[in-house]
């Protein structure tokens, strides 16, 4: 079953990359009692992911913690090694949290994974975006295959009042 909005955000725990290396989280830790803005991609140093999705939400960090984000997050079915990598070489530090789910749990749990074997890349997440508040998905915009329209910063930004 996929999440959806007023659903609480599934317990887990996720791999934080760190400059001192991986570090666990859990959901109960990054979600609890703020509001974050979350988002998915399919593989770090992807095409449409470091083009637009990262850089979107890097540049757009300001007008959004503007309108009440507490932390952006970028999660992908990466290691925490790549995904620490890949926000560096996006000038992500200080605007976006990269997130690991390696084993996709966190996102099987919440019914966004996809088959991306044919491709050679195994299980990975969909391509969306989520408001989450003190633990409830209050938005939730999952990009059809191959799109980029709905799960974009700008997006999000005009559906924060």
């Amino acid at each position: 079953m996929t999440i959806k909005p007023g659903d609480a955000i599934p317990a887990a725990t996720l791999i934080k990359a760190t400059d001192a290396g991986p570090a666990p989280i859990t959901t109960a830790e990054l979600f609890g009692g703020r509001t974050v803005a979350l988002f998915s991609v399919p593989g770090a140093f992807t095409p449409t992911c470091s083009a637009k999705h990262l850089p979107g939400f890097v540049n757009n960090a300001a007008d959004l913690a503007a309108k009440g984000v507490d932390e952006i997050v970028c999660i992908s079915v990466n290691d925490a090694f790549v995904m620490g990598a890949w926000g560096k070489s996006a000038a992500a530090d200080g605007k976006v949290t990269m997130i690991a789910d390696g084993n996709a749990e966190f996102t099987k749990l919440l019914g966004l994974e996809m088959d991306a074997s044919k491709y050679g890349m195994g299980i990975r997440g969909q391509r969306f975006s989520m408001l989450v508040k003190d633990g409830i998905v209050t938005e939730l915009n999952v990009e059809e295959p191959g799109a980029f329209a709905v799960s974009t910063a700008e997006h999000m930004l005009a559906q924060i009042a």
